[in-house]
């Protein structure tokens, strides 16, 4: 078990957080959220004994093994899979011991050494680190290559495993899909969700905490509030209580008719096609939970692009790569055609070439061959992360806005820059200092100003927090011009595209299934090779007697009955909580409880007990879906 009880913590004068009290037990998986800076990073220091707290007491099994992603970038001449090894340092340990013994006795170890190598897997330590990579998205090959001769964001990658390798009680992940690709973050998913220990998580990505969380630690104002259930539930929750408010109201409910312009805009020419119907479904959703980000510091649109013409750019039978890859194409025969008001998302895994294709489509400056068509009118924003190194250090946000608006008047500019989170004096210092995330801002502040009618989007929201990734989504599904998205945040991609490519094997191809098929589109895709990592040797075929294929079926049903009854139980709750709302809007019909001054507090308990069963409904509802679904892939 892991407690806090009373904790005040400090960064310098910064109070983060104070009067914290928290209980955590093996199996629960917790979300830790809240705006940069408010002390998600500082809380995890804190537990890995880094930094002491003000006041309060941190409550730790002493026998407990906590696990965290290294910071550093790892190096040195050692393999990638030795190198993941290590993160069970009982696994090496024991490892030396017996080589030491080996070694002064002539060959013989204590039998207790090997036993205990046995206890904790030992022997099959290796091809569990190679899972590890494998799922990670290393290739075969790759694992026994050093550490040194891996990339920047590959070697953090190895830090994950290492961290994943360590058998903990208690794992602490700070942003672990940053340098993911789609494919290895559904991968760490699933590994997650089999995962007994106690898991704090701190991540930006919405789907991510939905599949992995059972319950959010939300930090504001200096206090950390706990919500169960995932994401989505801790913003229907939280649009409850804001709804409180009344001075919250007003703006929710000009959020909610803002979104709902676009849901009802899209509804009538969504056609069939799945993907076209998930993004249907997105959107209705985003004016669902409006109300939760009505307090949000970023607010902002894009501008109208000065022309729209029909025919914006287009690849014709290109080839595309780069001069030092021995002229070896990384795509070929790529024909694609950007419109006004397409909006495609990319889809492929690390290094398959989504990057290349928007660079072609951007500046030509990957195209060997072939045609690239880019109409006179056209006016491309291109926002990539290289694209935040050229921000001029010594210079202020202010200072390079005026670049592209020199025209503007000065409260223009801070009007402009507040709206991404820069007021105050923040917007004349020096941009060296910043976070990623504001830069990141600034760079998306800067593309916006200039009218862009072609959007190309590569990876937008690293870096970003979840409200400013909810603020950029808003606005992308109200943009008027043409897009292309690469990003691994999945409710990005299902708020913002009509359309899925995917970069495979050397082409680009049409996605016609919907993002949430991707992972079994992956799975199907797989090189033989690698499935048959994780599979066993299938047992001999053999014909099936009556008597076996009714204990077959006996088993089957026996498997499956816990979920049935998951399933009934959640269907029995919901039935009564629904009972209850009918019951309750039923009472607060009657006129009279609104004209009776002497039945105000029951006025107000009937208000309340509506909200809280509004929102055991929704729980009930994502809890069913979970359920059924769990049932139906286990049938």
């Amino acid at each position: 078990m892991l407690s806090l009880t009373n904790i005040s913590l400090r960064r310098g004068r910064k109070l983060l957080v104070e009067n914290v009290d928290l209980q955590l037990h093996a199996g629960q998986r917790m979300g830790v959220i809240g705006a940069n800076g408010s002390g998600k990073s500082s809380l995890f220091a804190m537990l890995l004994g880094e930094l002491e707290p003000d006041s309060g007491e941190v409550g730790l099994h002493p026998d407990d093994e906590i696990a965290h992603v290294a910071q550093e970038s790892p190096h040195g001449s050692g393999t990638a899979i030795d190198y993941v090894m290590d993160g069970d340092t009982e696994l090496r340990s024991v490892q030396v011991a017996i080589a030491h013994s080996e070694a002064e006795e002539g060959g013989a170890a204590p039998h207790a050494l090997y036993e205990r190598l046995e206890v904790i897997d030992g022997f099959s330590a290796e091809a569990r680190a190679a899972r590890l990579l494998h799922g990670l998205g290393f290739a075969d090959n790759e694992t026994l290559q050093p550490v040194d001769a891996f990339s920047g964001g590959w070697r953090m990658r190895l830090n994950l495993a290492r961290a994943l390798m360590c058998r903990s009680d208690i794992l602490l992940l700070d942003e672990p899909t940053n340098h993911l690709d789609l494919p290895a973050i559904l991968w760490l998913e699933r590994w997650l969700m089999r995962y007994d220990g106690i898991l704090l998580v701190i991540s930006h990505d919405r789907d991510f905490l939905d599949q992995v969380c059972t319950r959010i630690a939300h930090i504001e104002s200096q206090t950390v509030r706990l919500f169960t259930g995932n994401y989505s539930q801790f913003e229907a929750q939280r649009a409850e209580q804001l709804a409180q408010q009344q001075a919250m109201y007003t703006r929710q409910q000009k959020d909610i008719k803002h979104i709902q312009g676009y849901v009802d805009r899209f509804r009538y020419k969504a056609s069939k096609a799945r993907q076209a119907q998930s993004r249907l479904k997105m959107l209705e959703r985003m004016q669902k939970i409006a109300p939760a980000h009505v307090d949000s510091p970023f607010r902002f649109h894009f501008f109208e692009p000065r022309k729209q013409p029909q025919h914006l750019l287009g690849l014709i039978d290109a080839e595309l790569g780069y001069e030092d890859s021995a002229g070896k194409p990384v795509l070929s025969n790529v024909t694609l055609n950007l419109s006004a008001g397409d909006r495609f998302g990319l889809l492929g895994v690390n290094g398959a070439g989504k990057s290349t294709l928007v660079k072609a489509l951007a500046s030509g400056s990957t195209l060997l061959s072939g045609e690239r068509l880019l109409s006179k009118d056209t006016k491309i924003g291109y926002f990539a992360q290289h694209q935040l190194d050229l921000l001029k250090p010594e210079q202020s946000p202010i200072d390079h806005l005026r670049v592209h608006a020199p025209d503007d008047r000065e409260q223009d500019h801070r009007n402009y820059l507040g709206r991404f989170g820069f007021g105050g004096e923040r917007i004349f210092e020096p941009v060296e200092p910043f976070s990623g995330g504001e830069k990141a801002r600034l760079v998306l502040a800067l593309m916006i100003r200039q009218q862009p009618n072609l959007l190309l989007l590569d990876e937008p929201t690293n870096h970003l927090d979840l409200e400013m990734r909810q603020a950029l989504s808003v606005a992308l599904i109200e943009y008027t011009g043409a897009l292309v998205v690469i990003s691994h945040d999945r409710h990005l991609l299902r708020s913002v595209c009509d359309d899925l490519l995917i970069v495979h094997d050397g082409i680009v191809d049409r996605f016609n299934r919907s993002l949430d098929e991707y992972s079994a589109w992956l799975k199907d895709h797989e090189p033989a090779q690698n499935r048959a990592v994780n599979a066993e040797p299938d047992p001999a075929t053999k014909p099936v007697s009556k008597k076996q294929q009714r204990q077959e079926q006996a088993q089957r049903r026996q498997r499956l009955k816990p979920m049935y009854d998951k399933v009934r139980s959640i269907e029995e709750q919901l039935a009564e909580s629904r009972a209850q709302l009918r019951r309750l809007e039923e009472r607060l019909a009657d006129d009279a409880i609104y004209t009776d001054q002497n039945r105000k507090a029951e006025l107000s308990q009937l208000m309340q007990d509506q909200a809280t069963t509004r929102t055991e409904i929704e729980a009930l509802e994502w809890s069913w879906l979970d359920a059924s679904e769990e049932l139906e892939n286990a049938d």
